[in-house]
Formats: C-alpha cells, sequence, structure tokens
C-alpha cells in the first residue's frame, strides 16, 4: 500500500526531477517507510512507500524489470500473488524479492494487459516499457485504489491523490461548476470529473495506454472489467447457494490475512465487520478491534441509535479480541474539518469525518485494517431504496423513479435557484442524463421486478460505492493506514453477482403490492417491511457471528448531525455558512441556501447531509482559492 506519481512530457522535453520530488512529498502521508523516484528524459515515476508484505528494500519502488526494460510504479495488493509466483516461477521467471510488487511486474511482462484481469486485489500502476516507450495505467476491478490524471498542455500527469498533480508549479486551480452542480445533486460524481477543473479520476476497471509511436500520444483508456448482476437459470437450491457464499468468504477473509505487519480489523455492532472480525479472529487470535461512538447526550429520534459501542463490546467478548473505542463529541467535526477537506480532495457519499476518526484510532496500534465495505452493495443491503424503483412500466420510467430517490442534497426545482449565480454556466447539465449514462453499457430491455432491482444493484456498485471506496482510501491512507475489504474478493464478488434477488430480500411480492400505494398512510408499512436485505448472507453468516446480530437491522455508521447540527454545533453551522462572505455564495445562492439551512436549524426539516456538503465544499473553497 502506498502512493504514487507520474510525469510525462508528450514533447519529449525533460521532465523535472525537482517537480517529480515534489509530487511525491505531496503524498508522503500514504507512504512513511520509504520514497523513490526514476527519471529518464521526458518521463518520470515517482513512489511513496507504505511497507506491508516484504519490508526489505528489494521490495523497494520504483521497481526496475531484470532486463532494465521495464520500470513500475504501484499502490495496492495482490492477495493472489503467491499463486501467480509459483506460475511464473514455472515459466522460468526468477524472483529477487518476496513482494507482491516483482509479481504484478512480472506478469505484466509475461502476460501483457491480460493479466490485469488475472490480479485478484486492489491496484493502481503505472508501467513504463522504455523499449516500446509506453505508458500503461491500470486501476483495480472496483475502484479500491483511486488514481488521478490531468493533462495540461504538454504534460500528462498522474497521482494517488490530486495534492501530486497540484504540486506541479504553475498547475491551474479552476472549479469545475458542472461537477459542483453533480455534486450537490447526487451527494457524489458519477462521472470521471472533479471539483477541480483540469482533473479527473481514472475509472474503475480500466487501464490506459500512452504509446509515443502515436503522431499525438495520449492515453487511451480501455474497459477490461464491469460488474454485471444477473439472475441465475435453473433451479435454486438456496441451501447450495449459502454453503458456496460460506466457502467463498472464508476464503476471501483468509486471503485478505497475508501481511509481514500487525493486521487489525473495524468492528461495529452490525454483520458485515462482525462475521470479517470473528473468521479472521480464528486465525490470528487476540487481534485488535476498532470502533467509534458518539456522544448521544444531546441526540433526538432515531439517532439515540447511533451509538454502537456496546455491541462492538460484546461481540469483542466473543471473538476475545483486543478491542479499543473512542468516542466523538460535535466539537470534534468542528475541529477535523480543515484538516479532513485536505485529504479527501473532493467531498463524495456521506458523512465521512467519523471513517477518518476511525482510521486514526487504528492507526495508533496496526498498520493494515479490514473493513466491512461492499456487503450491501453486493447482498442488498439497501431493499428500502431499490424497492422504490421495482415496478415500471418500462426502463426510462424507470429512470425516473430511481433518478428522483437518488436526488440526495437538492432536487432538480431547487438547482436553478441554489446556482444562480452560475447558472449560465450549468444550465447545460442534465443529472438524469449523468444519472441515465450509468447504465451506457447496461440492457433497457427490462421485464421483471429481479431485472430492475439487478439493475439498481449495479448501479449502486458503480457510484455509491465507489465513493465510499475513495473516501476510504483518502481517510485510512492520511494516516498511513491500509485498509483492506474482503467483500471485494473476486470470486466473493462473481458469485455475489450471479446470486438471485430472491435469496437477497424476502419479502418482494409483498412489498411491490404496498409500494403501489406509498404516499399517505402506508407510508410507515412501506419502512417497516423494506428492511429485509441480505438474507443469504444472514443465513450464512449465523454461523460465525451471534443469531441477534446476524438478524438486526442494517445500521450506517453515522454520528447524530441533525441533532448537532441545531444544537451544540448550531453556531459553528451559522458561522460558516450563514455568512453571506463565505466562499460558496460566489457560486451559490445565498439567500436560497440560508433558508434551507433555517429549516434544518429550526427543527422544520432535517437537512444534515446538505449541511454537512456545504461545510465540506467551503472548507475546500477555502482550501483551494483562497483570497
Amino acid at each position: 500500500m502506498c502512493g504514487i506519481a507520474g510525469l510525462i512530457n508528450l514533447k519529449g522535453e525533460p521532465v523535472s526531477p525537482a517537480t517529480l520530488k515534489a509530487m511525491t512529498d505531496a503524498i508522503a502521508h500514504r507512504g512513511p517507510d520509504g520514497e523513490g523516484q526514476w527519471v529518464e528524459g521526458n518521463v518520470g515515476l515517482g513512489h511513496r512507500r507504505l511497507a506491508v508484505i516484504d519490508l526489505s528494500q528489494a521490495a523497494a519502488q520504483p521497481m526496475v524489470s531484470a532486463d532494465q526494460r521495464f520500470v513500475l510504479t504501484y499502490n495496492g495488493e495482490i492477495y493472489n500473488y503467491r499463486e501467480l509466483r509459483a506460475e511464473l516461477e514455472a515459466a522460468g521467471v526468477r524472483f529477487r524479492s518476496q513482494s507482491d510488487s516483482e509479481v504484478l511486474l512480472n506478469a505484466l511482462i509475461q502476460w501483457g494487459n491480460k493479466a490485469i484481469g488475472r490480479f485478484n486485489g486492489m491496484f493502481a500502476f503505472a508501467l513504463w516499457d522504455r523499449q516500446e516507450r509506453c505508458l500503461l495505467l491500470a486501476r483495480d476491478r472496483y475502484g479500491i485504489k483511486p488514481v488521478y490524471y490531468a493533462q495540461v498542455g504538454n504534460t500528462l500527469a498522474f497521482g494517488s491523490e490530486q495534492k501530486a498533480i497540484l504540486a506541479q508549479p504553475g498547475f491551474p486551480r479552476r472549479l469545475d461548476k458542472p461537477a459542483l452542480l453533480e455534486y450537490f445533486t447526487f451527494q457524489n460524481i458519477f462521472t470521471d470529473r472533479t471539483l477541480l477543473q483540469d482533473v479527473k479520476i481514472f475509472p474503475a476497471g480500466h487501464y490506459g495506454i500512452l504509446n509515443f509511436s502515436d503522431s499525438a500520444p495520449r492515453l487511451k483508456l480501455t474497459e477490461y472489467w464491469d460488474f454485471e448482476f444477473r439472475e441465475p437459470t435453473g433451479q435454486i437450491d438456496r441451501e447450495a447457494y449459502r454453503e458456496e457464499l460460506d466457502r467463498l468468504f472464508q476464503q476471501a477473509v483468509m486471503r485478505q490475512l497475508v501481511t509481514d505487519v500487525e493486521l487489525g480489523s473495524y468492528l461495529s455492532g452490525g454483520m458485515d465487520s462482525g462475521s470479517i472480525t470473528a473468521i479472521a479472529a480464528r486465525a490470528n487470535p487476540y487481534m485488535k478491534t476498532f470502533t467509534c461512538g458518539f456522544d448521544l447526550s444531546s441526540a433526538s429520534g432515531l439517532e439515540l441509535g447511533f451509538d454502537e459501542r456496546s455491541k462492538a463490546e460484546y461481540m469483542s467478548y466473543c471473538f476475545k479480541t483486543e478491542h479499543y473505542e473512542m468516542v466523538l463529541k460535535a466539537g470534534d467535526m468542528e475541529r477535523v474539518l480543515p484538516k479532513l477537506a485536505w485529504h479527501i480532495e473532493e467531498p463524495r457519499v456521506g458523512q465521512s469525518y467519523p471513517n477518518y476518526y476511525a482510521a486514526k484510532l487504528a492507526s495508533k496500534f496496526v498498520k493494515v485494517v479490514l473493513s466491512g465495505a461492499g456487503g450491501d452493495e453486493l447482498f442488498g443491503g439497501y431493499p428500502w431504496r431499490y424497492y422504490r424503483a421495482v415496478v415500471n412500466d418500462d426502463f426510462e420510467h424507470y429512470i425516473d423513479n430511481y433518478y428522483q430517490f437518488w436526488q440526495r442534497l437538492l432536487p432538480n426545482s431547487q438547482i436553478r435557484q441554489v446556482f444562480a449565480p452560475v447558472w449560465g454556466e450549468v444550465k447545460d447539465v442534465w443529472t438524469r442524463d449523468i444519472f441515465r449514462d450509468v447504465f451506457k453499457h447496461h440492457s433497457d430491455r427490462l421485464y421483471t421486478p429481479e431485472d430492475y432491482i439487478n439493475h439498481s444493484l449495479y448501479f449502486e456498485a458503480k457510484t455509491f460505492l465507489h465513493g465510499l471506496l475513495v473516501v476510504d482510501d483518502k481517510l485510512s491512507m492520511a494516516h498511513g493506514l491500509e485498509s483492506r475489504v474482503p467483500f471485494l474478493d473476486n470470486d466473493l464478488v462473481d458469485f455475489a453477482m450471479r446470486c438471485p434477488v430472491s435469496l437477497k430480500l424476502n419479502n418482494m411480492a409483498q412489498v411491490i403490492r404496498i409500494n403501489e400505494n406509498e404516499p399517505g398512510g402506508k407510508s410507515a408499512i412501506y419502512f417497516e417491511r423494506t428492511r429485509d436485505g441480505k438474507q443469504l448472507l444472514r443465513d450464512a453468516m449465523a454461523h460465525y457471528i451471534p443469531t441477534e446480530v446476524a438478524q438486526r437491522e442494517k445500521q450506517g455508521f453515522s454520528a447524530p448531525d441533525a441533532s448537532w447540527f441545531k444544537g451544540e454545533s448550531i453556531d459553528f453551522v451559522r458561522r460558516l455558512l450563514l455568512d453571506p462572505a463565505a466562499h460558496i455564495y460566489e457560486f451559490l445562492d445565498f439567500r436560497a441556501l440560508s433558508l434551507l439551512i433555517e429549516e434544518h436549524l429550526e427543527g422544520v426539516q432535517n437537512r444534515r447531509l446538505l449541511i454537512w456538503s456545504l461545510l465540506n465544499v467551503e472548507a475546500w473553497l477555502g482550501q483551494h482559492f483562497p483570497r
């Protein structure tokens, strides 16, 4: 687990070693164990190292092949590297280290681009072929490891974080206003845009090639993998599916325990992290676990149940872990905001500062931590979302229904008013089209409720999960901590995508009938009966965790911000967001937003996600465009 950076002059002029070092220095937090730069003419590759597998200098990067032809800078972990190494050794390849980096390098040399599809893990890497003068840039299937790139003038730059690219002298900082509108619609960015106009995020499941044999060299992207949720053909044997899930889940967790440093696990009161911990603790007695809880003394309503410390402590008791926890208060959000905005670089889904503190806690004791991310998106953990768009006339009707639900911050009816100061620059951005384009490679001929739910699972894996993974990477690496996600093991994902909807959601037929009359008095019934997700996973995990945990309703990792924003943090919110001179009001309308904010502060509407997003963007703007 590391940080990568690269600089290429497309006109063949020499790159600056000092600039490349500044780029790697900008992401030093990702790799506190070492650094390296490799420069030759118009190409430079940089690396910051977090040593996890093979701690010796033999595994240092950038790594040059034995014949000196190829140079690699790589961030991630390949969990099946031992199997690949054995295959390569059988073919005559000799190794100088015990690292997965050298396995990845030689696999690419031996098998070319086809090797990428064989990697089971998380990665972002760049490989330079000195003989063919060709760059290969790639990102893992699911987007666990991010990489950004920018071409400004004659320079192509890339890095694990945007701040590596921004370290170039004179790099332009221009707000991408269409991306800002996209974010304030979805609380996420579905396209490859970022909030910086010239910086793009490299898409998951893609590789890119830049070849100097072309008359006008440019990075050409190719998709090598994508999610495909589909119903199986033939008879469904629930017990057979449960047994296979059990086997694959154990295999996934055990694969990701490979490390030469100490490993721990996040542990909430829920099923996903609990099941991972249960299996990992069998192989690693007295492993360390970590939980963040919340001070609920001023919370109200549903937020009174947001603190899961007691549930996590019970799980720790069951699995005999060495358990650590911390308690967050309203002031913790206020004090961490500037640092958080700097590390996260672009706001994404959810309220991410609790994740920052959880990673900070874990990093004090371990270098690698297991996370439960991905279980919900693969096995149907958000049924109340899917059911909203399961009865449709056709594909376009489905898009309308699901798009309406996913306007998380500002609905279409408020966008023009809120973006009034820059409306002329964003009026041609059609967020429904952005939403629909997520399915651009998918069939628009859907016939059954299962078809629509599988499309919803695809959408959430491509967008919501991707946003969570980007946040998790930035906030763990902010503390030099490697975060691993066993649910995103290739074999387990392949199984989840072909698992029938009827084994994920139990009450589908009943809920569909309720959904037809959802408005009015039946709304409460709808929400009560749409919490039936992850049924097959619950059955399989009941072997490892207490039954009451396996059957517990889904609860997200969220602070009681709705209460804090109108209580203990109300002065903080007013000071930052109800000031007409705030940065955000160069682009957004003060009057329109102040009315929405006041509705929350007065208890009229719950706008916690909008307020958090405004706070985050305000901090981000202050850092990138200081006055």
